[in-house]
């Protein structure tokens, strides 16, 4: 525990060392003024800076600035309570400087979220939700996902939720998800939510591309079919043209040769008359559709067309 009779002053030209990290605030950014506040951090030391400062960057620090105090002589106290000093450290550090460090974010990132959002510092909120957003991982993404929430950033909540889907097996083993478990079951029930509509939405997808692919497969069965019983194919070809035309393979082969054997069945089955052939079915099916989308039925060349 700090001596809370030997405070950690932020002035123009001093540095503040909580971390081992220095960081250092230019004459550029801080008044010629003395600090006028002082912020109170758990462990029970002092921060001074200057209230022109933390009023213009937090709208929130500015209303408690700006509140009536009982003695006019005594200096401004403001408590920053819950998080650890050095996370607030670096959280006043930003409010001079509009920086943080990598060093900090890793340490401290989650209480610098909490922090800019409780005093709407929407810069250092954004620069958070990016970072925890990049340091996701098993261990971290459940308590990330619950602070997320907490502090409204949409974007780190999607990503964590993506996460903890898409690895929710090794998630389950995690000390994260059996708190959650124990004292947050609106969140497990929302995660749950998730994933079950995930899984929804992944079957809307897939079903729509097969859907595609037999739109696709079906529209190149047309095209064949009419390219068949119009121009002729390999081995297959209206009444009219010469067996010499119908020799070379066209550009959709694969389809046309399947077609092509299909109508030689339907030509000769026998079963087709009573409905007892598959085959022959899906003959039908294709000629009554093409005949349901053709829009020139008195100069089609396929039968049942007209």
């Amino acid at each position: 525990m700090e001596d809370s009779h030997n405070p950690s002053t932020i002035t123009a030209d001093v540095h503040v060392n909580p971390t081992n990290a220095t960081t250092t605030f230019t004459k550029q950014t801080v008044p010629d003024s003395e600090p006028d506040v002082q912020i109170l951090t758990s462990s029970g030391r002092r921060i001074h800076a200057h209230a022109s400062i933390l009023g213009s960057v937090s709208p929130v620090l500015e209303n408690i600035i700006d509140r009536p105090r009982k003695h006019r002589s005594s200096g401004k106290l403001i408590p920053i309570l819950g998080v650890p000093c050095d996370a607030v450290s670096s959280f006043v550090g930003f409010l001079y400087s509009s920086r943080c460090t990598e060093e900090h974010m890793e340490k401290y990132g989650i209480h610098l979220l909490a922090l800019s959002h409780v005093y709407l510092v929407p810069q250092l909120k954004q620069r958070c939700t990016k970072a925890l957003g990049e340091r996701l991982t098993i261990e971290n993404v459940v308590d990330v996902l619950q602070l997320a929430r907490l502090c409204d950033a949409p974007d780190l909540y999607l990503k964590c939720m993506k996460l903890v889907t898409s690895r929710f097996k090794a998630v389950e083993q995690t000390e994260g998800w059996k708190f959650l478990q124990d004292h947050d079951p609106s969140l497990e029930l929302q995660i749950l939510q998730f994933m079950d509509e995930d899984e929804s939405r992944r079957k809307r997808r897939r079903r729509h591309r097969e859907e595609q692919s037999l739109y696709m497969q079906l529209s190149e069965a047309m095209e064949c079919l009419e390219h068949i019983c119009t121009e002729g194919c390999t081995s297959v070809g209206p009444y009219d043209v010469e067996p010499s035309k119908k020799k070379v393979p066209c550009s959709k082969f694969s389809t046309c040769q399947g077609l092509q054997l299909l109508i030689k069945h339907f030509a000769v089955c026998k079963k087709r008359v009573n409905g007892g052939c598959l085959r022959c079915k899906r003959m039908w099916q294709l000629l009554r559709l093409h005949s349901s989308i053709c829009d020139q039925p008195d100069s089609c060349k396929v039968p049942l067309c007209r």
